[in-house]
């Protein structure tokens, strides 16, 4: 059975958000070729770290209003659509042009003025050096391959001054990940633990603020 093209709709900081997407990852996932797994198709989900995040961001406001941010992997743009909202000056990449074009439909959607949605690989980024006040990533501490990479890229990228919200799941490789950015000297503060309920899921999640050294 072939995917079909869905709204979903959700509650965050009080408000009635409505998100299209393409299908549902199992089933476009079971669409897919053998030979296409590392194009698995995440971003038409909007995962629990995401949702957490967005209410975060809105009860937390006065710390991005007006500031420039950068969303990593924004995926169907909910993240990036909410900062915006608040007042922030957003930019948001994800690898996928499909999913950019559902966030851009998903701005209109909201009434929510677009960012700049940028298509790029984090491990190949183009943008300029320091040039960003705060970063925001939801569940990017899925696989240790992308550890050094994301230390890498938000060590480059941030200003020496900026903050960094990273939400995930409280699964045994996120939580490897956050020991990693320690490791690498990052201040990793705690500011959230909350279960999400989100469809069927319940899962725990954190978000943690992130400094440079000094910063």
């Amino acid at each position: 059975m072939a995917a079909q093209m869905e709204t979903l709709s959700l509650e965050i900081g009080g408000q009635k958000w409505q998100i299209q997407r393409p299908g549902d990852l199992e089933t476009l996932w079971a669409e897919m070729d053998v030979l296409e797994e590392d194009k698995i198709p995440y971003w038409v989900e909007v995962w629990p770290a995401a949702k957490l995040l967005g209410e975060y961001i809105f009860s937390h406001a006065d710390k991005i209003k007006a500031k420039r941010g950068l969303e990593v992997g924004c995926g169907l743009g909910l993240v990036s659509l909410i900062a915006k909202s608040v007042g922030a000056k957003m930019f948001a990449f994800d690898y996928t042009y499909e999913a950019l074009s559902f966030a851009r439909k998903n701005a209109r959607l909201n009434g929510v003025e677009s960012p700049l949605w940028l298509q790029m690989d984090w491990r190949k980024p183009a943008l300029k050096e320091k040039s960003f006040d705060f970063l925001l990533a939801s569940d990017v501490l899925y696989e240790k391959i992308f550890f050094e990479v994301l230390h890498n890229f938000f060590q480059t990228y941030l200003k020496d001054a900026g903050f960094i919200w990273l939400s995930n799941p409280n699964r045994e490789v996120s939580k490897e990940g956050v020991e990693f950015l320690k490791e690498k000297g990052w201040q990793v503060l705690p500011l959230v633990e909350k279960k999400v309920k989100l469809s069927l899921q319940s899962p725990l999640i954190s978000i943690w603020e992130l400094r440079k050294q000094g910063g």
